[in-house]
């Protein structure tokens, strides 16, 4: 949604950092011109590529000639949300593959952080901190080096390739959930005293922490089978 870029992104000083040397491309997905112009002029500053697109529907356009390295996507859109943007971009198996981080002031439902946690990178609220967006950013591009660099090890290792699918699947999924479930339960106030959070909120933060628990479990299972070449 239109607003002013010093609402949504919080001051932060320009640094010099001759050492930034990236060039990752980062397509930015938002409707509000002073968001994207902002996050435009950090990037570049950052040593990265942005692409700037002001809605889904321009977004997609883009994405039938170019190939970004991420996608930052704002779920608060009109007249397509991100949410929409993200199932479209899910749904073409030409862009399928192209990591999407979300990114919004809007609260995030149980029922959201559920079906969508399997289609996104990772979720950082409005408003953002500039060091916050750059940190999560990185940590994407690094997870992903890892995960194919280990995904190669599983192979070596004689692991079948359905198990190193599921380690490379587990590996993010962790993360993202993780992430989530940090939001959920920042927006429902859980850790604040006296604070009376929804039964549904509850039940959201157990199933998720539960989920995660699981996941990390299997993970190891499959860390030891890498570890013993079986």
């Amino acid at each position: 949604m239109a607003g002013s870029f010093s609402s949504a992104i919080l001051p932060a000083p320009v640094q010099n950092r001759e050492e930034d040397s990236v060039d990752e491309t980062i397509l930015i997905v938002d409707d509000s011109p002073y968001i994207v112009d902002g996050l435009v002029a950090l990037l570049k500053r950052k040593g990265f590529k942005p692409i700037a697109s002001h809605g889904g529907d321009e977004a997609l356009s883009l994405l039938k000639t170019t190939a970004p390295d991420l996608i930052l996507l704002d779920i608060m859109m009109e007249p397509m949300d991100g949410w929409e943007t993200l199932e479209k971009i899910k749904a073409n198996p030409q862009i399928n593959g192209i990591p999407v981080l979300m990114f919004s002031a809007k609260k995030i439902s149980p029922e959201e952080a559920q079906e969508h946690s399997l289609n996104i990178e990772d979720f950082v609220s409005k408003p953002v901190n500039p060091a916050q967006l750059l940190d999560t950013i990185n940590r994407v591009f690094e997870r992903r080096r890892d995960v194919s660099l280990e995904a190669v090890i599983a192979k070596d290792a004689g692991l079948e390739p359905a198990l190193v699918e599921e380690y490379s699947r587990l590996r993010k999924s962790i993360e993202v959930d993780a992430s989530l479930l940090a939001v959920l339960k920042r927006s429902s106030a859980i850790n604040r005293p006296g604070s009376e959070v929804p039964a549904e909120d509850l039940e959201a933060i157990s199933r998720l922490e539960e989920k995660i628990q699981a996941d990390e479990l299997r993970l190891k299972e499959i860390n030891g089978r890498i570890s013993r070449g079986t």
